[in-house]
């Protein structure tokens, strides 16, 4: 993956938070479907997409979770 194109981007593909994130595309779509990590919808073809903020927010929330022993 391109490291420098993710960082400039406000919105990202299931693979490419797959790849952020260590998991699979379909950990994050069991991850939406569950209500843990929500996607949006491209209003052009209602594939899933995550922002950016919802992404950096659940990643503090995983580093929190694992520093004090909690599974997120």
């Amino acid at each position: 993956k391109n490291i420098k194109k993710l960082a400039t981007k406000e919105y990202f593909t299931v693979s490419e938070v797959a790849y952020i994130l260590g998991v699979t595309p379909l950990t994050l779509r069991n991850w939406d479907n569950g209500g843990k990590l929500r996607a949006r919808r491209n209003p052009i073809n209602n594939y899933r997409v995550y922002k950016r903020s919802d992404v950096e927010f659940f990643l503090r929330r995983m580093e929190q979770g694992a520093n004090s022993g909690d599974i997120v």
